[in-house]
């Protein structure tokens, strides 16, 4: 991206400010030439606006939040580009779409994300957008997936034996982590509270476990904690990401077995562990799905670029 374009990028960040007189000429530039069809600034601003109004509200310093702006702008450019290609790919081959097609895919559109006319009409006045702006922007996203069926899904198979060697060459993606499910009562430690006497109630619950009370009942009457009605019940714990306290009060302790008081700035606890689960590899067949989803994203993403390269190469296309 040249300097050219890092003082256009500065036209995309909400809240810029430039000379009067200077934005019209820069937002309404010519940033790309495909074919016989001009895009300009304009066209890739109101493109990636969505991602930059998302961008705004993420906690980035200022610079890695135009670092990120210029990807986004980079990245939509090309989107842009790679659509027109298509589109007159679509074109070029002498294809055609019966009109109800699109209108049903229109029709559609409208109801999954306005509901009726009438708010996507108030939307498109609020965007400064026609209907059919809408519409055609509709159709051409209708083509760009037609064409793409053909020329990237349709021609993507992924084989058991590709499926099986992903499985074998990507252990540590299908790997569980040591688990532990755990019961806790939790004795909150009070600003201005009586610390000695929680600490007692600890040690009174701690004698009535080893008297043979159930824990889960000494839980729902005794805890403080958000699993109290649950009878303390945390659930399926991955041991790394327990209270490191936690994790050093049950790390030898075997199901049925439980701590004793862990006495801590915040709180006393006292912790049962239920069951656990040792490190191991899910089985093929459970994570079968996932790996083919995958590799299906893969090949799909390399037969893109592959389509796309191929339409550059028999295309003119030049940057800004």
């Amino acid at each position: 991206m040249d300097i050219k374009r890092l003082a256009l990028i500065a036209l995309l960040l909400p809240g810029a400010n430039f000379p009067a007189g200077a934005a019209p000429e820069l937002v309404n530039g010519i940033v790309a030439i495909v074919n016989e069809t001009i895009i300009t600034e304009k066209e890739a601003r109101q493109f990636i606006e969505p991602a930059i109004v998302a961008l705004e509200r993420q906690l980035l310093s200022r610079q890695q939040y135009t670092e990120r702006a210029m990807e986004i702008y980079k990245d939509g450019l090309n989107q842009l580009i790679e659509r027109q290609l298509t589109l007159d790919d679509f074109k070029a081959a002498g294809y055609s779409f019966p009109e109800s097609i699109i209108e049903d895919f229109v029709q559609e559109r409208i109801r999954e994300r306005y509901g009726d006319r009438v708010k996507l009409i108030k939307t498109l006045e609020a965007q400064n957008m026609t209907y059919e702006q809408f519409r055609n922007d509709i159709r051409e996203q209708f083509i760009v997936e037609q064409m793409n069926l053909k020329n990237v899904s349709s021609a993507v198979i992924i084989s058991p034996f590709k499926i099986e060697s992903y499985y074998k060459e990507h252990p540590e993606e299908f790997k569980l982590q040591d688990q532990v499910r755990l019961r806790m009562i939790e004795l909150r430690k009070r600003d201005g509270g009586d610390v000695q006497a929680v600490r007692q109630l600890a040690g009174e619950i701690l004698a009535k476990l080893a008297g043979g009370a159930k824990f889960a009942e000494m839980a729902s009457v005794y805890s403080e904690g958000s699993q109290k009605r649950d009878g303390g019940d945390l659930g399926w714990v991955n041991r790394s990401v327990l209270r490191k306290e936690f994790a050093e009060a049950t790390a030898k302790l075997q199901p049925g077995q439980r701590t004793g008081v862990v006495d801590l700035p915040d709180a006393c606890f006292i912790l049962q562990v239920e069951e656990v689960k040792a490190s191991q590899l899910r089985p093929l067949a459970e994570v079968r799905d996932e790996i083919e989803k995958t590799l299906l994203n893969q090949e799909r993403y390399r037969l893109q670029k592959k389509y796309v390269e191929r339409l550059k190469k028999k295309s003119f296309v030049r940057y800004f």
